[in-house]
């Protein structure tokens, strides 16, 4: 069985592999894994557009429709993941190297940020009502990463807590 994509907290650790990933490697990665949701659409009979980006150490790819609706099934949040996981497997297999590979389907990643910005924004406001620190639900390594950003660009501290799929975020003031 492959190896998930490791819990990390704030920072992601880097690894030699991770440090030295450079962007032709990233835009192969892209290739191989638009193959690989390209073949999928093919299968359920779906269209879509596969945009490739590498920044940050991590290749992005972006899947879009220009018929309304035709990605709604595989956009919701769990499936994105699991497409996600399912993708970064197949580069692996390929490349023999792990992939941190981002899917976002239908604009579904930046749907998510704008609820996870919800979130952070009704923690921070109990926090300035007096709590002592605000927990926020159990999330992905991903999400917890865009939650420490959020909540730092607000000028509060969060850290990651808990183990396993428990794991959530504890934000508290600066």
């Amino acid at each position: 069985m492959a190896e998930t994509e490791p819990e990390v907290d704030v920072i992601e650790p880097v690894t030699e592999q991770s440090s030295t990933r450079t962007i032709t490697q990233l835009e192969e990665e892209g290739d191989i894994a638009a193959d690989y949701i390209e073949e999928l659409l093919d299968i359920t009979d779906l269209d879509g557009d596969i945009e490739i980006e590498a920044r940050d150490g991590r290749a992005y790819l972006s899947v879009t429709s220009t018929q309304e609706g035709d990605l709604r099934l595989l956009s919701k949040p769990d499936t994105v993941n699991a497409l996600q996981e399912l993708t970064r497997i197949a580069v692996q297999a390929k490349t023999g190297a792990f992939s941190r590979l981002i899917l976002d389907v239908g604009g579904s990643r930046q749907t998510r940020e704008a609820e996870l910005a919800a979130l952070v924004d009704r923690a921070v406001g109990r926090i300035a009502e007096g709590a002592t620190s605000a927990s926020l639900p159990s999330m992905s390594s991903y999400e917890r990463k865009l939650v420490h950003d959020l909540v730092a660009a607000r000028g509060f501290v969060s850290q990651s807590e808990g183990e396993g799929a428990d794991r959530h975020t504890v934000i508290t003031r600066a």
